[in-house]
């Protein structure tokens, strides 16, 4: 029986050293385009948007990105680089959304503040207080000198 058991363990030593038996969980963090949180598929090349995982479309070709496994309870399913919880613990999305200048959580959480730490606005975003809610603290400079006030000071349409 000692004979046995070493040779249970050397075939459990070989098939790890082999990664037969991986233990570790597969690293599918990746970069998708404009530098946004991706989700590596099985193929190590396709990386998706993190909100295109549990979207109900396979956009993997396996469609790993549609398990249950992954899917069965969001987000507590997902792994924590997919998910930006926002200020209010009820709320969260998918991290790709964070600094996308949206208003995706709701309370601007996503886009101002330590939580999301994102950058000042950029060329093509003109900063101010924007009087919807579907913008925090930048609006897109094609609402510039539209006619229609997009900002509390009426930067937009003076200024911008």
């Amino acid at each position: 029986s000692a004979v046995v058991l070493l040779l249970l363990a050397a075939t459990v030593c070989l098939a790890v050293a082999l990664g037969l038996l991986s233990h570790a969980p597969v690293n599918r963090f990746c970069t998708a385009f404009n530098n946004r949180t991706g989700f590596l598929c099985d193929d190590s090349v396709t990386c998706i948007l993190a909100s295109q995982v549990c979207d109900g479309v396979s956009n993997c070709r396996n469609g790993e990105d549609e398990q249950k496994k992954l899917c069965g309870d969001l987000p507590n399913s997902l792994p924590g680089y997919l998910v930006f919880r926002c200020s209010n613990p009820v709320h969260w999305i998918y991290a790709d959304q964070r600094c996308n200048r949206m208003n995706d959580c709701g309370d601007c959480s996503d886009e101002m503040g330590s939580l999301a730490a994102c950058p000042p606005c950029g060329l093509e975003w003109w900063s101010c207080s924007p009087v919807l809610y579907e913008y925090c603290s930048c609006i897109p400079r094609r609402l510039c000198r539209d006619g229609i006030q997009h900002c509390l000071s009426w930067s937009d349409e003076y200024i911008c």
